[in-house]
């Protein structure tokens, strides 16, 4: 059974970083794509970032320059590198993993709260 467990988030000061982690388990390949997404309060969910297995990175329009997404394939884990945190990115932030299969996955989620 696939798992995703993110980490990481926090209460942070505007201008400020954070650097959240997801970790799958119950995967027995790396080829899935895997990406973030927040809900911010009263707020849709809205894409983040995305990663291919290869590394293949795109950002959301509204975190590009700030935020990064990685991944290690040997830890099953991707990681969001937010940068220049501002109160607008203050949501709850959710991992994906889309399996070849077709299948979603999501995690829990984990809170960032950017306020001074």
């Amino acid at each position: 059974q696939v798992q995703l467990v993110e980490s990481g988030g926090g209460l942070v000061q505007p201008g400020g970083s954070l650097r959240l982690s997801c970790a799958a388990s119950g995967i027995t390949s790396w080829l899935y794509f895997m990406s973030w997404h927040r809900q911010g309060p009263e707020k849709q969910r809205e894409f983040v970032a995305g990663i291919t297995p290869v590394g293949t990175a795109n950002t959301g329009d509204s975190v590009k320059g700030r935020f990064t997404i990685s991944r290690d394939n040997a830890k099953n884990t991707v990681y969001l590198q937010m940068n220049s945190l501002k109160p607008e990115d203050t949501a709850v932030y959710y991992c994906n993993l889309q399996h070849p299969s077709g299948t979603s996955y999501w995690g829990q989620g984990t809170q960032v709260t950017v306020s001074s």
